[in-house]
């Protein structure tokens, strides 16, 4: 385990602080005693513009950055809107990145995708795979972003000797999602359809592609939780597992399974009693994705929530959100 990081005392910059995985981590850090976590939503500062971030870090003594913010969606997000999840993205991390290293913080943690990974890719994919062969055309522009912040952190650790480190998460789910009908992720967009396919008695629901596809999928809490336990590790031991490049860590669980697979979970998860139909007209994306977590599992960090109970707590929250705030669900 860590020792108490000295990080915790420090004032820390959450970017993001309003997604998925940024709450979690803004909750993992006060659960851990952090002091002094700084957060701006987009009424407060624009992360495209680099004179607003530069304005930005210039105003507060900043003593580390976790980047959680992002333009993130899923198949039909990637494919519909490529030039803005390229561009948004390469000028979120080049503007926080460069902000930091101007006003002289030394640790920074960058949030990438497995996406950054050859679609062919050996499985389980190992960090050495980045750059040995072509991305997914579904979500490539998104990945190359990603891939442009790792090498943007690499670079900065080479030049001016930064201490800026990437975690490349697999497939986040979790509360705080995104339940959007058509630019959701799988989990939320499928867990959405299933829920309401209960309250109108459907007698079938039918998912995208053929259902045959290897994913993995980890809760957002436990990327919070890795995401810092990487933020915290010890010089040493972060650069003993990260040479040469002092590149970036793999998080996930280890264990994938098929759509197919995560669909019959999610019927049992929300009560769906119903057939599954799977529309092969609809793309497949990457045939499978597997992370090898071997290098965080030796950092001293593991996945601790089991997918279908993931599942359960996450549709508990959606369900009580949706009441709560009153999200008007498709009748």
């Amino acid at each position: 385990m860590n020792a108490i990081s000295p990080l915790r005392s420090m004032p820390v910059f959450v970017a993001g602080h309003r997604g998925m995985v940024g709450a979690a981590i803004v909750r993992r850090l006060h659960a851990l005693g952090y002091q002094q976590v700084i957060t701006a939503g987009r009424d407060e500062l624009d992360l495209c513009s680099q004179t607003a971030v530069q304005q930005f870090f210039r105003d507060r003594k900043i003593g580390a950055v976790v980047l959680a913010a992002a333009k993130v969606g899923g198949i039909h997000a990637n494919n519909t809107y490529p030039a803005d999840f390229l561009f948004e993205n390469l000028m979120i991390e080049a503007n926080v990145i460069n902000a930091a290293h101007q006003t002289g913080v030394q640790h920074l943690l960058f949030l990438g995708s497995s996406c950054i990974y050859p679609r062919m890719a050996e499985q389980p994919m190992r960090e050495e795979a980045l750059l040995t062969g072509v991305l997914e055309p579904t979500n490539e522009p998104y990945a190359i972003a990603k891939i442009a912040g790792i090498k943007l952190c690499e670079s900065y650790n080479r030049q001016h000797g930064r201490n800026y480190r990437s975690v490349m998460p697999t497939n986040l789910y979790g509360p705080g999602d995104n339940f959007h009908p058509e630019n959701s992720h799988v989990i939320p967009a499928l867990m959405r359809r299933f829920h309401e396919a209960v309250q109108q008695n459907a007698t079938e629901v039918v998912i995208w592609g053929s259902g045959r596809p290897m994913r993995e999928f980890l809760h957002v809490d436990d990327m919070a939780s890795a995401s810092v336990h990487v933020l915290e590790l010890d010089d040493a031991d972060y650069k003993a597992h990260t040479q040469p490049m002092l590149s970036h860590i793999n998080v996930g669980t280890g264990v994938d399974c098929s759509i197919r697979e995560l669909a019959e979970s999610l019927a049992r998860v929300t009560g769906f009693s119903g057939a599954l139909g799977f529309d092969s007209s609809k793309p497949d994306g990457t045939p499978r994705k597997l992370m090898d977590v071997s290098r965080l599992e030796k950092l001293g960090w593991q996945a601790s929530i089991g997918l279908e109970d993931g599942l359960r707590s996450t549709y508990r929250w959606f369900v009580s959100e949706a009441l709560k705030k009153s999200v008007t669900l498709r009748k």
